[in-house]
Parts: C-alpha cells; structure tokens; sequence
C-alpha cells in the first residue's frame, strides 16, 4: 500500500490494496470480539459500535473509542476517492473512530479500523 502525506496532512492511498481479511465474515468475527472484549458491564450502556447508511447514498460507522485500549491513540486522517460511489473518509474525533464510504465500501471501512487497532 503506497501512502502519500499531502499539504493538508490528510493521506491519500494510491492503490486499492488495504490490509486486512479477505473473508467479510472473518471481519465481523473479529469486530464482535473486539466489542465483547470492551464490555465490562458499564461500557456498552454509554459506548460502543454504531454503523448505518448515509443518504448519498452509502456507510457510516462510529465507534467510541472512551475507556478502550484506543482511547487517545493517534489516527491520520484517511481520504480515499476512486468514483462517485467508491470513496472512503475515516477520521478520529473527540476519542470516536468515524468512517465514512461509498454504498460498497462498508468492509473496506472496518478493514481501515482493523488494521489500526493492530498499529
């Protein structure tokens, strides 16, 4: 994966290669698990993972990041543009991991979040 840093310090990815499972399912797998492990009767009830659709149309995914082993760990800010309906913006603010894509770029989204938490 080639990343280049640009003026306004959002990186942009010069292919389509992003690292993570090849299997969706395994995807889900491992998200369930990370969400299990962060539940210790208090976290889930303020916490946790939200993903919906957006109206242009597409994903959004956020993820509260208070009380985790992310909690205050640094992410740069992710712009990936292929198409109109092929796009990806992931960002962390205010300690919540928010990712944003195109109607078929869902997977892609929680492979980016994947691969951060094992950085």
């Amino acid at each position: 994966m080639n990343l280049n840093n640009t003026s306004s310090g959002v990186r942009e990815l010069n292919s389509d290669e992003i690292p993570g499972e090849k299997s969706d399912m395994n995807l889900l797998k491992w998200l369930e698990g990370w969400y299990k492990s962060n539940c210790d009767g208090y976290w889930e009830h303020s916490y946790g993972v939200k993903i919906e659709t957006l109206d242009n149309p597409g994903w959004g995914v956020r993820i509260k990041l208070v009380d985790t082993e992310l909690e205050g760990k640094c992410f740069e800010t992710l712009k990936i543009e292929r198409t109109d309906d092929n796009w990806v913006y992931c960002k962390v603010k205010d300690n919540v991991f928010q990712g944003a894509g195109g109607p078929e770029n869902l997977e892609e989204i929680l492979k980016i979040f994947k691969a951060w938490t094992s950085n």
